[in-house]
Parts: C-alpha cells; sequence; structure tokens
C-alpha cells in the first residue's frame, strides 16, 4: 500500500474550540461529542453533542456503517466507591464500511487523539459493542 493513499484530515477549528471546553466542563453528568469527516473538506467536524447520555443511548446515535468519532465524558464509579470522570475516545470503525471511507477515518485518528489530548483511546467495531460494562472493562485497565 502507497503511503499517499493515507489521508489525514484536518481538525475544524470549532471542533477544536469544542474538544477544548469539553475537557475543562464541570459538570458530572454523562457527555458526549460525535465526530465525523466531512469528506469535501477533508476535515473532522463536530457532528452532535449530547448530555446525560448512556453508553447504550449514544450507540443508538452511532450509524452502523460508517465510522464516527466519540468524545466520551463518563461517570465512573469505581470499585471502592470512588468516582471518577474518564474522557474517553471512541473510534467506532464498523464492519462493512467503505474501505476509502475507513482509511480517512484511520489516517486521521491519531492527530484528532493529539489535539484533544486524550490518553484513553479504544475502537469498536460494531456499535453493538458500545455498553457500560464493555466502557467499564475498558478503564480498569486505568488506575
Amino acid at each position: 500500500m502507497e503511503s499517499d493513499s493515507l489521508v489525514v484530515c484536518d481538525v475544524d477549528p470549532e471542533l477544536k474550540e469544542t474538544l477544548r471546553k469539553f475537557r475543562f466542563r464541570k459538570e458530572t453528568n454523562n457527555a458526549a461529542i460525535i465526530m465525523k469527516v466531512d469528506k469535501d473538506r477533508q476535515m473532522v467536524v463536530l457532528e452532535d453533542e449530547f448530555q446525560n447520555v448512556s453508553p447504550e443511548e449514544l450507540k443508538l446515535e452511532l450509524p452502523e456503517r460508517q465510522p464516527r468519532f466519540v468524545v466520551y465524558s463518563y461517570k465512573y464509579v469505581h470499585d471502592d466507591g470512588r468516582v471518577s470522570y474518564p474522557l474517553c475516545f471512541i473510534f467506532s470503525s464498523p464492519v462493512g464500511c467503505k474501505p476509502e471511507q475507513q482509511m480517512m477515518y484511520a489516517g486521521s485518528k491519531n492527530r484528532l487523539v493529539q489535539i484533544a489530548e486524550l490518553t484513553k483511546v479504544f475502537e469498536i467495531r460494531t456499535t453493538d459493542d458500545l455498553t457500560e460494562t464493555w466502557l467499564k472493562e475498558k478503564l480498569a485497565f486505568f488506575r
């Protein structure tokens, strides 16, 4: 595969600002930002924002046949009762989406993660994977 076939999309300046605000949000509810690649502009743009959204509800907002990027602020109650609010980056990359789309998202993911300054980065291959149980299992690796 030739390296020039990997398109790295820029991140829309408005989205950068949204992500920055999201990172410093003070609310303690679950919230999410869904982002998509605008193919014509070759840019990652904001698609939607949600408040008070559970993983199961968030899953219903994701297309089953197209990739999406999600930043999810999750109220995580640890086994010992502590509460934290991890920011999770979730790359939804469903089996069966167009290879060209897949490549644009895959190529743009790392830059977006860097810009959003996130360390908890997960990938799902089907939207059904996005459940509270799955998320807690993933977060258990971060201490």
